[in-house]
This record gives C-alpha cells, sequence and structure tokens, in this order.
C-alpha cells in the first residue's frame, strides 16, 4: 500500500507541481430535479447553459482576483441549471453532454476537475444520468485527472457515481442557505489535494440507507434533521478524513439508484469506516422522528385555518405542484377550489394572492390592454392536466410587468378578493421582490398561497401562520399515492423491515482502479 501510495503522489507532484506550474482545473456540470411522476418534459433551453468565461458567475468565490482564482488555470466548460421539472429529453441530454466534452477535448489535458451537479436528474432511457456523464468524461479526461463532485443533498449518489470521482461533497442544511458554501468547499478540498500532492484519497465509503423522504419533512431547521446534519463536521475533523456528506435522495423519481446514502472519504482506512457507519446509523435511528416541517393538511382545512387567523400573512404551500421540485407547476386543482369559494369571490373578502400560474394565453390577451382593464384567457393545465383541466381566468388587471430578452411578462389578475399572478412560463415565487415588483405586498396580505414546499427564508421571516397543504401534483407529499415500480424494497417509509438493513461500510475502488 505504501508503494501504491508512493506513485499517486509522485504523478501529482509531477503533474501539478512541475516547473511550479498552477494546476490545470476544468469546470463542467448539468443540474436539474427531474419528476418521473410528472408529464412534463425537460428540453436544452430550460437549462439557460453557460459556457466557458460565463460559467464563473456561478461562483463567487472564482471571480476574477480571488484567491480561489488565484490558485489555478481554470477552464470553465459547460455549467447548465434548470428549474426543477420533468424528465429531460434524450435528445437534450445528449447534445448538452456532447457541447461539454467537446470543450473538454479542446483543452486538454487537466490536473483537476470540478463536476458541478445536482444529482436528481432523470433522462430518457437512462437511470443513472451523472453517473453515464461522468463516466464519458472519464473516458475523454483519463484517470490521472482528480475529480470533484459539488451535489445537493437531494441528489441520488449511484455507485457507479461514487467510484467514478475522487472527492465528493453535498450541502448540509435546507433549505440550502450552504450552496455556495457546499461548492467552495469541494473546490478548496480538489485544490489541497493537488498542491500538496496527496491526490486521490486512499479510502472511500459508500452505505445505502434505505430511506426516501422529502425535503419537506427532512429540513435541518428543526430536528432530527439539524442534529443529524449537525454529526459530520465533527467526522470531517478526525485524523485521515477529509469529508463526509449524507444524501436524502430524491422521492420523486422511481429509479433503483433512489435512496439515502452516506459517504465518507479519507487516507485512514479505521476512520473512514468508523465515521460512514456512525452516520448511516444515526440516519437509521432517527428515521421515524422525521416529520413534516409545518403544520399539514387537505386544502379544505388549509383554508379554514388561514381565513380564521388573526394574523397576516397567512402562508399556505400549495404543495403537489412545487416547481421547485419537479412539479410542472401549472397544476389548477387549488386554483380552481379557490375561485369557488364563496367569501372570495366578493373584492371585499379575505385578501389572497396566488402565486403562481401559467397562462400564455391570458398573458397575450393583456399585452394590449392596461391596469384596470378587463381581461380573460385560460391558464394552467396544458402540461399536467390529470387533476383539472384549464380554467378560464376573467377579471381586473391590477399590474403589469412587461417582459424582455431576460425575462417573461406576468400579470396579476383580480377576481373576487384573489390576485392571481399569472405567468408565461412557470415561476417560481421565492422573494419579496418577486412580489412587490407587481405591485403586490405580501406581508400585508391576509393570505398568502405559494407553489412550494417547506418555505424559502424570506417567506419564512415574513409568515404569521403557515401550513402545508396536501395538493395533488407530479411531487405529491403523499409517497404513498406514488405508483414506485422500480425503485429497490423494501424502502422506508412505504415498506415495513422484517429486519435491520445492513449500514456496514462499503469501500469503492479507486477511480482509476477499473
Amino acid at each position: 500500500m505504501k508503494k501504491y501510495f508512493l506513485v499517486i503522489t509522485s504523478l501529482f507532484i509531477l503533474g501539478c507541481s512541475h516547473n511550479n506550474k498552477k494546476p490545470r482545473i476544468a469546470i463542467a456540470g448539468l443540474a436539474i430535479e427531474s419528476s418521473t411522476f410528472s408529464p412534463a418534459k425537460t428540453t436544452e433551453p430550460d437549462f439557460k447553459a453557460r459556457i466557458d468565461q460565463d460559467v464563473f458567475s456561478y461562483y463567487p468565490f472564482l471571480q476574477k482576483d480571488s484567491l480561489y482564482r488565484q490558485k489555478a488555470n481554470w477552464i470553465p466548460t459547460l455549467r447548465g441549471h434548470a428549474l426543477p421539472g420533468g424528465i429531460v429529453t434524450k435528445e437534450a441530454y445528449n447534445s448538452l453532454v456532447n457541447k461539454t466534452l467537446e470543450k473538454l477535448k479542446n483543452n486538454l489535458p487537466y490536473d483537476g476537475l470540478f463536476f458541478d451537479i445536482h444529482g436528481a436528474m432523470s433522462v430518457e432511457g437512462i437511470d443513472d444520468p451523472e453517473g453515464d456523464f461522468i463516466k464519458k468524461i472519464r473516458e475523454l479526461v483519463g484517470y490521472d485527472t482528480l475529480i470533484s463532485t459539488s451535489m445537493d443533498p437531494h441528489g441520488n449518489v449511484s455507485y457507479e457515481l461514487a467510484m467514478e470521482t475522487d472527492l465528493i461533497t453535498c450541502y448540509r442544511m435546507s433549505p440550502h442557505e450552504d450552496a455556495v458554501e457546499s461548492k467552495r468547499r469541494a473546490v478548496t478540498n480538489l485544490i489541497e489535494r493537488l498542491e500538496t500532492g496527496k491526490g486521490k484519497p486512499l479510502y472511500k465509503s459508500r452505505i445505502k440507507v434505505p430511506i426516501l423522504l422529502p425535503g419537506e419533512k427532512t429540513s435541518t431547521r428543526i430536528e432530527p434533521g439539524k442534529s443529524l446534519y449537525g454529526k459530520i463536521d465533527p467526522e470531517t475533523k478526525k485524523e485521515g478524513v477529509i469529508d463526509a456528506a449524507i444524501w436524502m435522495g430524491y422521492p420523486w423519481a422511481d429509479e433503483p439508484r433512489n435512496h439515502g446514502v452516506v459517504i465518507v472519504y479519507g487516507d485512514n482506512k479505521e476512520e473512514v469506516k468508523n465515521s460512514s457507519e456512525f452516520l448511516a446509523k444515526s440516519f437509521w435511528d432517527v428515521k421515524d422522528e422525521f416529520e413534516f416541517v409545518a403544520p399539514v393538511g387537505t386544502l379544505e382545512k388549509s383554508l379554514e385555518l388561514a381565513l380564521n387567523s388573526d394574523t397576516k400573512p397567512f402562508i399556505i404551500s400549495d404543495m403537489g405542484d412545487n416547481p421547485t421540485a419537479g412539479g410542472a407547476g401549472d397544476v389548477t386543482w387549488t386554483l380552481k377550489r379557490l375561485l369557488e369559494r364563496g367569501e372570495l369571490k366578493n373584492e371585499n373578502g379575505p385578501s389572497l394572492i396566488y402565486a403562481s400560474i401559467p397562462g400564455p394565453k391570458l398573458i397575450e390577451n393583456a399585452k394590449n390592454l392596461n391596469v384596470g382593464d378587463y381581461v380573460e384567457g385560460f391558464v394552467g393545465a396544458e402540461v399536467d392536466n390529470r387533476f383539472s383541466p384549464p380554467i378560464l381566468l376573467k377579471g381586473i388587471i391590477k399590474s403589469k410587468k412587461i417582459g424582455d430578452i431576460n425575462a417573461k411578462t406576468e400579470v396579476v389578475v383580480q377576481s373576487g378578493s384573489i390576485s392571481i399572478i399569472v405567468t408565461e412560463k412557470r415561476k417560481p415565487y421565492h422573494y419579496i421582490k418577486d412580489f412587490t415588483d407587481l405591485n403586490l405586498d405580501p406581508k400585508s396580505i391576509d393570505i398568502l398561497m405559494v407553489k412550494i414546499g417547506y418555505l424559502v427564508p424570506q417567506l419564512y421571516d415574513i409568515n404569521k401562520g403557515w401550513i402545508m397543504a396536501l395538493t395533488p401534483g407530479g411531487v405529491d407529499q403523499d409517497l404513498f399515492r406514488l405508483d414506485y415500480k422500480r425503485i429497490e424494497r423494501p424502502m422506508f417509509p412505504v415498506d415495513e423491515f422484517e429486519s435491520e438493513p445492513d449500514l456496514s461500510a462499503v469501500f469503492v475502488p479507486l477511480s482509476n482502479s477499473n
């Protein structure tokens, strides 16, 4: 083993330190959550891919003259990020991957590569797209290149992905307020292993944990997620451990790789083993304690609570069609029921903002109209009409935001006491500015209903009452209603376990052991 380690070390010293040259590090990646329970399809334009120097805009710590920028010769290629949605078309995937490979080919060789992905991409006809992608990269750049991977904890880490990467990490907070910090950690680990000549970590343990839960139950704001993820950092401080991570997996794709995973890696085999088994057991031991981060109920119950609340804004999460988790974003099931509520039909009734519903036909009708004019047009259910058909929405234009080359037009339609945000394409509403740009004040409204699961920080900070409605859609939070056929069984919480799962360390070979 000592001889083997010396050979690896020598290779990296020669590759990175020869003539004191800075290491050459490429950047590449595709990021999306894809629900296979949604009829939506994700195409190439949805990824809004940035190429070459534009890739740097994703990373505050890699801006010009920054310390990290100076430590290496960076070669950004293509990095695409799409709003969560439906399965990615094979055509889109092949095109984006081939463009990335072509750019990588033009600048060979590399000492390192920063592989920045989400981990929950589903592609037509491919069970493990990220594993397939990194394998294609390896075939091009070879195994002397050190690859460091950054992921979302709701991604999926297949055995193949774990084997082909050398350093891998994911966010430790949900909501993901530490996203930039985690990407920086992936880059820090990569640069450190290159600068010191240590190269590939000697040991990498991957433990499959048969748990598949939504983020709305595993937020690190509350227990047990808070304490579970709090156990990670102390393990990374142990001698011989470089990094550790816990992945929850993505529950809205029906694929064999979708389940919880723990990975720990470093140069001390015993410490890597102990840390991975400790974290895996910690994960399994608290499985029954995971609960929704807020009260949940039917839409009817949620509305009754909101209408009877003495504080405002009362926020309702319309969860089943959440576009930030992979929903189509155009399910009309909830909006139809809101428009039928008698107390909301009068303009002097309880004020409610509904954010949002795509309605390109109504938008087209509204483009030549003014604020205060009457407008009507069909909205929603162009992609996902399984639960409710398109709605012929009628009302008064309350405000407009005209789009340009970088943004789509948005129109607020007043129907009774409901302000409905209609968009050209699906759009999540996370920030106060999203509303104030439309002359809406989410802080003073009686009820704010958003297509989201757990609230992002700005909305969480203004809520004076909150419930998550169990509504239907492509990311239905009632996992027992999902028709799983291909995930590995048994799987918590949808199955009973006759015996405890084996959570022993499974050592993954070094990437150059193929």
